[in-house]
């Protein structure tokens, strides 16, 4: 099972003053994806990165650059993301009018698609969206800032969708986003998340011992 778990480390934790060499840390210590989390400062509270920063950090790294979009309205956004890099691209449902135009906006750009629910989301939003996205991103905190507290009662919302999944036999990645630490990362993984998206905990555990962090996240 565990060789299966990916490890998405979120450079919201990372140092900003060496992005570039955070990325090249994280990839030598064994990263599966790359998690860049861009807010707008309107659909969160918060003002991260945009396109041009992505841009440049992207020859640092041939990982798969994770790019979860907490922005609104989303769609004119899309096609700069792709061009800086981004290889997944998930956003919120509540981020558009059409989210079936938006899914097709990223397939366009022949990126993968994902779709995220923040902690109060229903699952109904995109229940009749599955067939045509690659991975669910299951927010386990509000989506704004890192270093928040990890929410247990999202790990129901895990269990309905990988059980919907297995009925459907659908091909979608279920990752976990916000506070997940050595403990309850087994919760999720039990709960059917194979995507593990972490910041606080790989880039400030064990002294920050990036590999052994993110060795201890896929295996506990």
């Amino acid at each position: 099972m565990n060789s299966t778990i990916k490890i998405s480390p979120s450079i919201l934790s990372a140092d900003f003053s060496k992005l570039g060499e955070e990325i090249v840390s994280l990839d030598k210590a064994g990263a599966d994806y790359i998690h860049v989390d861009v807010m707008d400062g309107h659909f969160v509270p918060n003002i991260t990165i945009g396109p041009e920063v992505i841009k440049k950090l992207r020859p640092f790294t041939k990982k798969t650059f994770d790019v979860h979009l907490m922005i609104s309205p989303v769609n004119k956004y899309i096609e700069a993301f792709s061009e800086a890099g981004a290889d997944i691209i998930t956003f919120h449902p509540e981020a558009t009018k059409d989210i079936s135009e938006t899914i097709n906006l990223i397939k366009r750009q022949n990126k993968k698609v994902g779709i995220s629910l923040k902690p109060k989301s229903s699952i109904d939003l995109i229940k009749n969206h599955l067939e045509m996205i690659d991975l669910i991103l299951i927010m386990s905190v509000e989506p704004g800032f890192g270093g928040q507290k990890f929410m247990p009662e999202v790990i129901d919302k895990l269990k309905s969708l990988k059980k919907i999944i297995s009925e459907k036999k659908l091909k979608i990645d279920l990752e976990i986003d916000g506070g997940i630490n050595f403990e309850n990362c087994k919760l999720a993984k039990n709960a059917g998340a194979n995507i593990l998206v972490s910041g606080s905990t790989i880039f400030k555990e064990n002294n920050g011992d990036l590999k052994k962090n993110i060795n201890l996240l896929r295996t506990n």
